[in-house]
């Protein structure tokens, strides 16, 4: 009886132990699910040989995206998209906020810090233990003690410098040769949304509705733009804020709060108000003779500097928040956002493939 008794007080035992795991199970691919279903894609990079799409999320993690496999016949269930190689976490708890590519690393910014990633490591055929290969503290708030975030990353090839625009309003310039802070460009009032780069010129824009324009060998503000006080460019309802900002020689681009608009670097006026049905503009590039831009409206536009459409991307991302592009080893232009998919396009001006991130 006893021995009955048992072997039933076993099996049940048995029995309440697998429901136990079911229901975990259930429980862990409904959270995964879920952060999916809400996943976002803030920042985007290339391998330096361009063989490989690295994508940076809000949970901290990176998928890595072998192009030719991505990009080759590959067989996959119906509707069922393709994923990376693989995944990794870089920044447990935090947001990838920002990437770029070096020759020897992958750069990652988040809250408080700069890491940097080996690339021969990342992209080995393994799927590798990823541990980071150095880490670049930025200075704490004294008051508030809290940690600037990394919100864009520009690399300077020719003098192996790193341009970080942070949310304590500053721009830091840090030698990657040996991880030191060399200075930082004050002047903003507000967190820096992005930067561009160009021989020994940088420009930034801010949540304080300014464009300035930095020299980079007398490490002076050159320049201030203001688009919201001018009243074309203007659109109060979204407010003042500039996210995105690019240039040339002869042309400035920027857009946010304020519509897209293209300037003059000479007279720093504006030549172009790009009307575009857009709740914000948080990508602007100027590629070829081009304009495209992107924000918060469910494409990716692709304008003459007059102000004509030239193609119109339709994107799995209401809000669009990054986007890449590279002409070789492949023709690749990459756009993420407030998804779980990158839409990929060969030919920039349709859509030709979604890759999922996880």
């Amino acid at each position: 009886m006893s021995i009955l008794v048992s072997f039933t007080f076993i099996v049940l035992i048995a029995n309440l132990f697998s429901n136990v795991m079911k229901i975990n199970q259930e429980v862990m691919t409904d959270t995964i699910n879920q952060k999916l279903f809400y996943n976002t894609i803030l920042s985007q990079t290339f391998s330096p040989d361009g063989n490989y799409l690295l994508a940076g999320n809000i949970y901290g993690d990176i998928s890595v995206f072998e192009l030719s496999k991505a990009l080759g016949p590959h067989k996959v269930e119906e509707n069922e998209l393709q994923g990376p190689n693989y995944h990794f976490t870089a920044h447990s708890n935090q947001q990838v906020e920002s990437m770029i590519s070096t020759d020897n690393f992958l750069v990652t910014g988040t809250s408080g810090e700069i890491c940097g990633w080996d690339w021969k490591i990342i992209t080995s055929s393994k799927n590798p233990k990823n541990k980071v290969s150095w880490t670049i503290q930025l200075p704490v708030n004294k008051d508030s003690y809290e940690k600037p975030d990394v919100n864009y990353l520009v690399y300077s090839k020719l003098n192996n410098l790193l341009y970080a625009g942070c949310g304590d309003n500053n721009i830091y310039i840090i030698s990657l040769e040996d991880g030191r802070i060399l200075r930082s460009l004050e002047g903003h009032t507000d967190y820096i949304h992005c930067l561009s780069l160009m021989s020994n010129q940088l420009a930034s824009c801010s949540e304080d509705g300014t464009v300035r324009l930095w020299d980079l060998r007398k490490k002076e503000n050159t320049n201030i733009l203001t688009p919201h006080l001018i009243d074309k460019v203007a659109r109060p309802r979204l407010g003042k804020w500039i996210g995105a900002i690019d240039f040339t020689d002869d042309w400035l681009l920027c857009g946010g709060g304020p519509n897209l608009s293209l300037w003059h670097m000479r007279t720093m006026e504006a030549a172009t108000v790009f009307d575009l049905p857009d709740e914000g503009i948080h990508v602007a590039n100027i590629y070829e003779e081009r304009v495209i831009a992107a924000g918060s409206a469910p494409h990716v536009y692709h304008l003459t500097y007059q102000g004509e459409m030239l193609a119109k991307v339709p994107t799995s991302s209401n809000t669009v928040y990054s986007i890449i592009y590279q002409e070789t080893p492949q023709k690749v232009f990459s756009i993420a956002g407030s998804s779980n998919n990158l839409d990929i396009c060969t030919n920039f001006n349709y859509r030709e493939l979604i890759l999922k991130f996880a």
